[in-house]
């Protein structure tokens, strides 16, 4: 990455038709919305990743798309294999792109498995 990209950051970032950051929202008490912990990544394969890793579960968790100012709610549903368990890199890219091919759905757009993704410009990590 070159000097004036680390201080801008990435590309991607400025797309303002694809999420600036993903979020999950993990309730501590259950039924409590107020009480919760949550998740960053400029990724939702880095968000999977993290959350997998931790052993929190599809149905613990609430995920968000953010974008400059809203909250956009994201379904675990196409994130998840037939057992019902997070997906992983490259099964989840392939996943998001024949979703979104399928449904035209915005919330998953930018995804790719075997071209130029979106968020290729992006760190994974999650905090």
């Amino acid at each position: 990455m070159g000097m004036i990209r680390k201080i801008i950051g990435s590309k991607s970032k400025y797309d303002k038709t694809i999420p600036f950051t993903y979020m999950a929202k993990v309730p501590i008490v259950g039924g409590d919305d107020e009480l919760a912990t949550y998740y960053f990544s400029d990724t939702i394969c880095g968000l999977v990743e993290h959350l997998d890793k931790n052993q929190i579960k599809p149905e613990e968790v609430e995920l968000f798309g953010c974008y400059q100012k809203k909250e956009i709610p994201l379904d675990n549903n196409p994130l998840l294999n037939e057992e019902g368990e997070w997906l992983q890199r490259p099964k989840l890219c392939k996943a998001l792109e024949d979703f979104y091919e399928k449904t035209m759905d915005e919330r998953y757009k930018g995804h790719e498995a075997h071209s130029d993704c979106s968020f290729d410009d992006r760190n994974r990590e999650a905090f």
